[in-house]
């Protein structure tokens, strides 16, 4: 019997067994907490995060009447435009070439050559545009007439809402055969 009483708990035989509802209730509570935590940090961090991840965004600039541009006539027209790249929103002053075509249809130009990344001009008494780098030559269509380009001029996304003129500028990388936006 002796054997038998020391197997017995102190204080009238109460303990703490291992799996009691104490514990339990200990780790239900972490677990719920952890859940919430979790539950608040996903949609903080991603607030904070995505726009490190999403290309730049761009918006419709109007940049004047469609019913001023000479048809058939380059003209170069310029412009605000703001552009968001993450966190970072720049206001930046831009320009572009617009050539009305004779039907009415609007055929707007990045204003960097695709050979270098230079600034080109129209040249009204040779009826081209002409680079000054290096000596690329396009027609009032963008189409290559001479030098090093290696494509066409770029095209711009545009659009005629009431009679203004809308475009989204792109910037592209020059150099390339191909048109590849940056």
């Amino acid at each position: 019997m002796n054997h038998h009483q020391s197997d017995q708990q102190p204080n009238g035989g109460f303990s703490t067994p291992v799996g009691s509802r104490r514990t339990f209730f200990h780790w239900v509570t972490l677990a719920a907490a952890g859940l919430v935590g979790v539950g608040l940090a996903v949609p903080l961090l991603s607030t904070l995060i995505s726009p490190a991840f999403m290309r730049r965004r761009r918006a419709w600039v109007d940049v004047g009447a469609v019913d001023e541009l000479p048809p058939g006539h380059p003209t170069q027209l310029d412009h605000v435009t703001t552009v968001r790249d993450g966190w970072l929103e720049a206001t930046s002053h831009k320009a572009v070439w617009a050539v009305k075509q004779a039907q009415g249809e609007v055929k707007v130009f990045s204003p960097i050559c695709t050979h270098l990344g230079c600034g080109y001009r129209w040249d009204e008494t040779e009826k081209k545009f002409l680079c000054p780098c290096h000596g690329s030559s396009y027609d009032v269509n963008g189409q290559v007439l001479g030098g090093p380009a290696p494509r066409p001029l770029d095209t711009l996304p545009s659009k005629v809402e009431g009679g203004r003129l809308l475009v989204m500028y792109k910037d592209f990388k020059s150099g390339l055969a191909q048109s590849v936006e940056l």
